[in-house]
């Protein structure tokens, strides 16, 4: 009986049967696995945060990520220290997260995997993207109202500009203790992008609107400027847009630099295609694979069992429609004055959901008329998302920081 009682005390069932609320961490886990591999939402994110759920929930693994506000010591331990005393998911917190290493590093990526032709092609989409920043900063005001502490409110609106390691990057620098909820609220909504977009869009968008051919515009109204190097203008682009956007929000500098830098070194080419190939495949896998177990292992019961979640899940949710929201009424404002008229499914793109924003708009245009292709279009909006959210990020953090 005493080898019985050893095996017992070794194992997690005792501690289990003493917290039924791991029950439910446990079965969040397994719903964002369950999204990530049988639905196929985010896979490459949400795959990783839901086992870093289930590593942090079982009690005695060591794997859960300790708030600094429950051991205040930690911050001022070094990393061998931290993973000595505190397990190794606590040192790549502090080492990759609470350093703000990996959000950049992310954004680097997305930026070697992006391209910019689509926006250049149609610079005058592109401004639908702005609009649709309206999200942030509408449930921010609401977040405040509701008590929230500026810095919280600006972490948790910033989910309404529908990228995650913005949406990680801002709460590290004004709500740290928020970054679990926030984290999963981002990428969440991201992953239901197919639910969202349509859901705002019948509710808000006529079937008329949903039938303007933007091809068909370009043959009544073509444009009058047509760019003659695109080349050239995609390698001068990345460089001009940093230094103004450095220069003007130094605190976005992080993310869009990176961001640009990554964009730059796939349009130059052959001479820094190790370099692009680093970025895009080797450095972007890594960082998604150590952000998602991590983000994963901040979700235990006394960060994420609480009615604040539940409001930051709530005003995630509220942002990012509100996001989609904005983009499609200022389309729709743009087509009372303009002569040549734009689908307002442009403007739901304008989220930074790329490039799942639009191939679901497109998918909407295709179902009212089989000969509306229109993602080049909406890509237009969509990119200029990234960058309006990364942006609208440096300004949070300049405010509020």
């Amino acid at each position: 009986m005493d080898s019985l009682s050893k095996l017992l005390d070794m194992t997690a069932l005792g501690a289990i049967a003493e917290q039924p609320g791991i029950l439910i961490m446990l079965a969040l886990s397994v719903l964002l696995l369950y999204l990530g591999i049988f639905k196929k939402y985010e896979p490459l994110l949400l795959i990783p945060i839901g086992f870093g759920v289930l590593l942090a929930n079982i009690p005695g693994g060591n794997m859960a990520v300790v708030a600094a506000a429950e051991n205040p010591d930690i911050a001022h331990q070094t990393l061998p220290e931290i993973a000595a005393n505190f397990g190794i998911m606590n040192m790549l917190y502090y080492a990759l997260i609470k350093s703000g290493l990996l959000p950049p590093l992310i954004f680097l990526g997305v930026g070697a995997m992006t391209d910019f032709g689509p926006m250049l092609r149609n610079l005058r989409l592109a401004f639908f993207g702005a609009a649709a920043q309206l999200g942030i900063f509408t449930v921010l005001i609401g977040a405040i109202a509701l008590g929230f502490s500026p810095q919280e409110a600006g972490a948790l609106g910033i989910i309404g500009g529908a990228d995650g390691p913005t949406a990680i990057y801002t709460s590290i620098v004004l709500a740290p203790h928020l970054l679990g909820p926030i984290a999963i609220a981002a990428y969440s909504y991201m992953a239901l992008v197919p639910v969202i977009i349509p859901l705002v869009v019948n509710l808000t968008v006529s079937k008329k609107e949903l039938k303007i051919n933007m091809k068909e515009q370009d043959k009544q109204y073509p444009d009058r400027l047509e760019i003659k190097n695109l080349r050239r203008v995609k390698i001068l682009f990345p460089i001009t847009l940093a230094a103004i956007i450095a220069i003007l929000v130094p605190t976005a500098t992080p993310l869009v630099g990176l961001l640009l830098f990554g964009n730059l070194i796939k349009e130059i080419g052959s001479d820094t295609k190790r370099l692009f190939q680093a970025a895009s495949e080797t450095i972007m896998n890594t960082a998604t694979i150590f952000l998602g177990l991590i983000i994963g292992s901040t979700m235990t019961i006394s960060t994420f069992l609480k009615m604040e979640t539940l409001l930051i899940i709530a005003g995630g949710f509220l942002a990012f429609a509100i996001s989609i929201l904005g983009g499609i009424l200022a389309v729709k404002v743009y087509n009372v004055f303009a002569q040549k008229k734009i689908n307002p499914l442009i403007g739901a793109t304008g989220l930074s959901a790329v490039p799942m924003a639009s191939r679901v708009a497109n998918d909407i245009a295709l179902q009212h008329d089989p000969r509306n292709h229109l993602l080049q279009y909406a890509m237009s909006s969509n990119i200029s998302g990234v960058i309006g959210s990364a942006v609208a990020a440096g300004v949070l953090i300049a405010l509020l920081g």
